[in-house]
């Protein structure tokens, strides 16, 4: 049915072209069939807001999955999380005294944590997702690669990031991130000079992380727009299929 309303379509343009008219262009055409073949009708606001929210759904399992296992962050150059910048200039300070292995593993272990941490946020992502308004749902659908991600993170990342510190603060005391600091502060703050080190350790693992996960994400996104083989539900193929 929908292959013959089609036809009619096209063939409606090819006469009001012909005759002059200003009938529907080509690319109308081609914008209308697509929405139609993609799932049986045009896609309503609810459609889209589906769409977005199971496509962010399936990213985010895929991030998590991905990143909350051994090496997940800290083996990888795009996300690796790096000590705070104060660190950075004790370690290096730290190094004409033999110290910077310490630091050194102080940040893998800030990594470490990150790993640990990012599967306990699962259900914060998901349920943030989930809490997603219809509005701006068709902007986001024809905006850029990572618009779904980017409407998100900006939606919900403050509230992310509050519901995030106590996993990280456990996670840190787990991989003893929290007892390698304390015992590196001790032998730092014993070299004369030394500059004073202040560091959110918690807070920097939270920012770090969760740009991490949304790096990912975006990533995922991309690939459910372009890629018709990640799209592994019905509402993905009509959403995505018809932009």
């Amino acid at each position: 049915m929908f292959k013959h309303l089609i036809q009619k379509l096209v063939l409606l343009a090819m006469l009001t072209g012909c005759a002059g008219g200003s009938g529907p262009s080509l690319q109308d055409i081609a914008n209308t069939a697509s929405a139609l073949t993609a799932g049986g009708g045009a896609l309503s606001n609810a459609d889209i807001t589906q769409g977005l929210k199971a496509a962010l759904t399936q990213g985010s399992n895929v991030v998590v999955d991905q990143l909350g296992t051994a090496n997940g962050f800290s083996l990888d150059p795009n996300i690796r999380i790096p000590l705070p910048s104060s660190l950075v200039k004790a370690r290096n300070f730290a190094d004409n005294f033999g110290l910077a292995g310490s630091f050194d593993d102080l940040e893998l272990k800030l990594n470490q944590a990150a790993e640990q941490a990012t599967p306990k946020a699962r259900q914060l992502f998901l349920g943030a997702i989930q809490e997603m308004s219809v509005e701006d749902a068709t902007g986001i659908l024809r905006g850029p690669d990572d618009a779904a991600t980017s409407y998100f993170k900006d939606k919900t990342g403050t509230s992310l990031k509050s519901a995030m510190r106590p996993l990280v603060d456990q996670a840190l005391a787990n991989v003893g991130a929290v007892r390698s600091f304390n015992s590196l502060l001790s032998r730092y703050n014993s070299i004369p000079l030394a500059p004073k080190v202040d560091a959110d350790l918690t807070g920097h693992v939270v920012d770090k992380g969760s740009d991490g996960v949304f790096y990912y994400i975006a990533e995922e996104e991309q690939a459910i727009r372009n890629n018709p083989l990640k799209r592994t539900s019905e509402i993905l193929q009509r959403v995505f299929g018809a932009q």
